[in-house]
This record gives structure tokens, sequence and C-alpha cells, in this order.
């Protein structure tokens, strides 16, 4: 049986705060729009965390099952080795581990929406429709007969799942309110996740180009596919900027900026390191946009 630190190593936790990030910028933008010291908003934002954590690791997971079932986890990987490559969870463990963490977040999702958010029967459909949906299409990435990663399609899935949903779902859950200009955020931080989405696949460009696993990396050669990375960077930074610039923030709030820095020093070190030695700017694009999150929340709201 399957210890809990290899579930733990399956999980990927190195890229779980990714996911965490998405709704603490949403949680930053509902404060900024209108505090509330009410414990259903507190509950509302923690829950929405725990949710997409838990999408995030039900991603992970699924995609460790669905590479391996196709022959894409072979011996020519590079990157850390999974944990069904390597025979510490068993197929069957890791069908239970699938359906166990599908139930987490669909128990959490349900405790969400129902509990803590107040919402209508009208809102309530349509954010048990889009659970449903995210779950779904945590599954569906690697898993069935037309994986839609294998289609060059899991950028379109992280943006609109940890960028969009993540940010502008929290920010309606904690308001109850629509702002259109909270999608400028929303994307930065969907182009962030398909950022570390593409160095991932940049990395395994090789691998997944001869086992068929056509993602967007695969389609677009390495060569646009960096320069596709300097777009994902910089869109992130413009739409945050452009958010402030609608909001009229104060000057000091455009400090944020600085941290380009660290994203162009990563973009230059990208440019001269080869594709199957990436893997270590995986984890530094994932703290960098938290930092980023936290750095831009605490400068919108001082």
């Amino acid at each position: 049986m399957a210890k809990l630190r290899t579930w733990i190593r399956a999980a990927r936790p190195r890229t779980v705060l990714l996911s965490f990030s998405g709704v603490l910028l949403g949680g930053f933008l509902a404060y900024k729009t209108g505090p509330s010291t009410g414990s259903g908003t507190l509950l509302c934002v923690l829950f929405a965390a725990i949710t997409a954590v838990l999408l995030q690791i039900l991603s992970n997971l699924a995609n460790d099952y669905g590479d391996f079932k196709k022959g894409t986890d072979s011996e020519k990987r590079v990157g850390p080795q999974r944990e069904m490559q390597s025979g510490a969870i068993t197929e069957k463990e890791m069908k239970r581990g699938l359906a166990f963490t599908a139930g987490l977040c669909l128990i959490f999702g349900a405790l969400l929406i129902f509990v803590f958010a107040g919402l209508t029967w009208q809102e309530l459909a349509v954010f048990a429709a889009l659970g449903i949906g995210a779950v779904l299409a945590a599954l569906l990435y690697t898993l069935g007969k037309r994986p839609y990663g294998y289609r060059g399609l899991g950028d379109l899935y992280c943006f609109l799942f940890f960028g969009l949903a993540a940010v502008a779902g929290t920010f309606y859950l904690a308001t109850k309110s629509l702002d259109f200009s909270v999608l400028l955020p929303a994307s930065a931080m969907g182009f962030l996740s398909n950022a570390v989405l593409n160095i991932n696949n940049m990395r395994d460009y090789e691998n997944d180009k001869a086992s068929g696993k056509n993602s967007l990396v695969v389609k677009l050669g390495l060569k646009n596919a960096f320069i596709y990375h300097c777009l994902l960077i910089g869109g992130a930074f413009i739409c945050l900027t452009v958010y402030l610039v609608l909001h009229q923030a104060r000057w000091f709030s455009y400090l944020f900026v600085v941290l380009f820095l660290l994203f162009l020093k990563d973009l230059i070190a990208i440019k001269k390191t080869n594709p199957e030695l990436l893997d270590p700017f995986l984890g530094r694009q994932v703290k960098h946009s938290f930092l980023l999150v936290v750095v831009y929340g605490i400068l919108m709201l001082v």
C-alpha cells in the first residue's frame, strides 16, 4: 500500500501554491471592493481556496494516471519520476485516490456554494455546473479516449479554471457583485498558470512528441513556445497594470512591476537552458507568481 509521502509526491506540492494564488488574488480584489468583517465571507474564501487546491491535486493525480496508461511516462521522460511510473502507486490505488480526491472536491465545493456563499437558486445552478465542470476537466486532461491535454487544449483549461474561475469566481462569491474589470487580474492569473504549464511542456517536449501527446508546445515547437512564454509573462503584468489604471490606484500600487525583474531573469535563463533541464524553473515560476499576487494585493490595499 502506498505510503503518505508517496501520495504527497503524487500530489506535486510545488504546483499547489499556484491554485491557491488565484483564490488569494480574488480575495484581495473582493476586500478592496468592499471589505466585510463577516465570518461567512472569510469562510467563503477559505473554502474556495481548499476547493481550488483539491482540484489542482486531482488534476495532478489524473495526469500521473493518464500519462502512465498511455505510455507517455516512459524511461525517456525527463523531470521527476511519476509515482505510477515508478510502481510506488498501483493502478488500483490510483483509481481509489482519484475517486477520493474528486469526492473531496465535490464536498468542499458543495459546502462553499450551498452553505457559506449565500447564493440564490439561479446562482447555485451556475456555480454547481462550474464546479462539476472543473472536476470533469481535471480528470479528462489526460483520461479517456480523447483527452484534451493530448490535443493542445491544456492551456485553455488552465486559463479558464485557474485564472478566470479562481479569481473572478472568488470575487463574486465574496462580494455578490459583477465587476468586469476583475477579468483583467483574472486573465493575468490565467497567463501565469499557463506559464507554469508551458515550462512543464517545454521540459517534456521530446518525450511528448515521441509519445503522441500533442501539447501546445509540441504544436508550436520550442522556439515559438518560448515566444509564447514571454507573451504570457508580459500579458500578466499588462493586465495587472491596466486594472490599477482603471481603478485610479495610488502611485505606489504600481511598484509591483519591480517583480518583473525576477521573471525577466528567469526568461533569460530559460532561453539559455536545454529543455530537459528546465524543471527547476517550474517551481520558480510558481513561487514568483505567488509572490507577485501577495505584493500586488498588499500594495493595492494599503
